[in-house]
């Protein structure tokens, strides 16, 4: 997975997969999930990240937790 910051736009990227967009809905409180032709989701967008406070861009590290299961 790939985390990607577009400053310019203020968007929080996480791709899941290398793959060429097929189809994306847009989901409530600003958030678009980008499917493949195969139907398997490859991108989550969080769109005004730094303003909903979901990132500081003025911050070097992002933390992941995961929990097991």
């Amino acid at each position: 997975m790939k985390v990607k910051y577009d400053a310019e736009a203020d968007i929080l990227i996480f791709i899941l997969k290398d793959d060429f967009p097929y189809n994306a809905i847009s989901e409530e409180g600003g958030v678009i999930v980008s499917y493949s032709q195969a139907n398997e989701p490859i991108s989550i967008e969080f769109l005004n990240a730094s303003k909903r406070q979901l990132f500081n861009p003025s911050e070097t590290n992002l933390v992941i937790t995961s929990t097991a299961a």
